[in-house]
């Protein structure tokens, strides 16, 4: 259950794009001054951080991973750690734990504002 649930976490977010949380809205056209706005949707709220190591994941999970993150390339892996350096709370946890975001290679942001890094040591 455990393997499932940290694939499904890591996967649900390479698949989103690391920064899809930051993603702005598709401009729509102004409507006449007397229409009411509509209200975007909003990205969960950081309610918890989980860290995990690849190396604690069941092998097969660990190769899933490893793909996806092949696949979102460099780009999306700077992206991914820009966005982590640029949120205090996500990389205070990092930090807490003697790590940077230079070590996040996946994460995974719930509808429950849970969010999960995973991380791999420097080889």
């Amino acid at each position: 259950m455990r393997k499932t649930i940290l694939f499904a976490a890591a996967a649900s977010l390479m698949m989103a794009g690391a920064a899809g949380a930051q993603q702005q809205p598709a401009p729509q056209p102004s409507p006449g001054p007397a229409a009411p706005a509509a209200a975007a949707p909003k990205a969960p709220t950081i309610e918890s951080v989980s860290i995990v190591d690849i190396t604690e994941l069941p092998k097969d999970t660990q190769t899933q991973v490893n793909q996806i993150v092949a696949q979102r390339g460099d780009a999306g892996l700077q992206t991914l750690r820009k966005s982590i350096d640029a949120t205090p709370k996500v990389k205070s946890a990092l930090e807490a734990k003697g790590m940077s975001s230079a070590q996040v290679i996946a994460a995974s942001l719930q509808p429950n504002g849970a969010l999960t890094l995973i991380t791999k040591k420097a080889s």
